[in-house]
């Protein structure tokens, strides 16, 4: 199993966030991201909003620069 990262930068906010979170297991990274969503960005920690942060898991390490935004 390799590591596993979630991205604040691949979703537009006001505050502009640059966190990345990784983690060498999904549950490890879903709770850290819960945490950070709810700490932060204000989010409800709810079941869906823990599917949603799942699904937006990616494999490996996050990149150094912010992701391109599609136009």
């Amino acid at each position: 199993m390799g590591r596993k990262f979630v991205d604040c930068r691949d979703y537009p906010s006001v505050m502009n966030c640059s966190i990345a979170i990784s983690a060498d297991n999904e549950e490890e990274l879903i709770a850290a991201a819960v945490q950070h969503a709810v700490a932060v960005h204000g989010h409800q920690d709810t079941p869906e909003f823990r599917a949603m942060i799942a699904q937006s898991i990616k494999d490996g390490m996050p990149p150094g620069a912010a992701p391109s935004k599609m136009a």
